[in-house]
């Protein structure tokens, strides 16, 4: 019996380290195409902010598109650029991952600006990424403004577990749209940032307005709450970019 236990125990342990040992190795092989698709992923949502890309299948064409058409760099919540981490590393603005971001202090965060250019040169849209709470899990955007940094030419948004048919309409393209024109300062330059009201087809709307989503309050009130937060933190940065347009005049 003893010999039976024996045997059990180390047919076990050969087991793990057997089977353990292939799922590292398979993990290992794999990053490579894991790291391609998040990044594909990331691109497809920036670019979706300013461009329809919903008929382009082939991801090299993404890419290229987007190399093409987008810079980025990282600034701090001083609007500064950024460019090496705490540890001397260089900075990618692609690979600045806002959710663990969202963690941190706004203080201490990294906060990537993507700027597209449909023709390679100047800038025509800036893209700002945005992180926050929903009615059960994240939410997310890619907000995109126009040269002027105050009207919003598109937005992106994501979430991992909003319901169905409600607050998961963030992603509707038709929601996506209400966004479209409106402007996150006021007459007096004082940032606003734009509000989802509760109801849909709501009259007297202002360019600060859109409307809601039925039955999604909740929803909605975490994208104003992630919006008017993540624009505050940008606006260090939304005012020197301004100033320095001014000044080259």
């Amino acid at each position: 019996m003893r010999q039976s236990n024996l045997y059990v125990i180390l047919f076990a342990i050969g087991l793990t380290v057997v089977f353990g040992g292939a799922l590292s190795l398979t993990s290992v092989g794999l990053k490579p195409l894991q790291d391609k698709q998040v990044e594909l992923d990331t691109k497809k949502k920036i670019l979706g902010a300013v461009m329809d890309i919903s008929t382009i299948e082939d991801p090299n064409e993404i890419l290229s598109i987007y190399n093409e058409k987008v810079k980025s760099m990282v600034v701090d919540i001083n609007g500064n650029e950024v460019t090496t981490d705490a540890k001397g590393n260089p900075v990618v603005a692609e690979k600045v991952n806002i959710q663990k971001n969202y963690k941190f202090d706004p203080q201490e965060r990294m906060y990537p600006v993507f700027m597209f250019s449909e023709s390679g040169e100047g800038v025509d849209a800036y893209i700002f990424p945005t992180f926050g709470a929903g009615l059960w899990d994240w939410i997310s955007s890619y907000v995109a403004f126009g040269s002027d940094l105050n009207t919003v030419k598109g937005i992106a948004f994501d979430h991992k577990g909003e319901t169905p048919g409600l607050g998961a309409r963030i992603t509707d393209p038709k929601v996506q749209n209400r966004y479209i024109g409106k402007e996150i300062f006021n007459d007096q330059g004082e940032l606003v940032s734009i509000t989802m009201v509760k109801g849909e087809g709501n009259a007297g709307l202002t360019e600060h307005q859109v409307d809601g989503m039925s039955g999604a309050t909740i929803t909605g009130k975490g994208v104003n709450a992630m919006l008017e937060a993540y624009l505050e933190c940008y606006s260090a940065f939304i005012q020197k970019t301004k100033s320095q347009k001014t000044a080259s005049l």
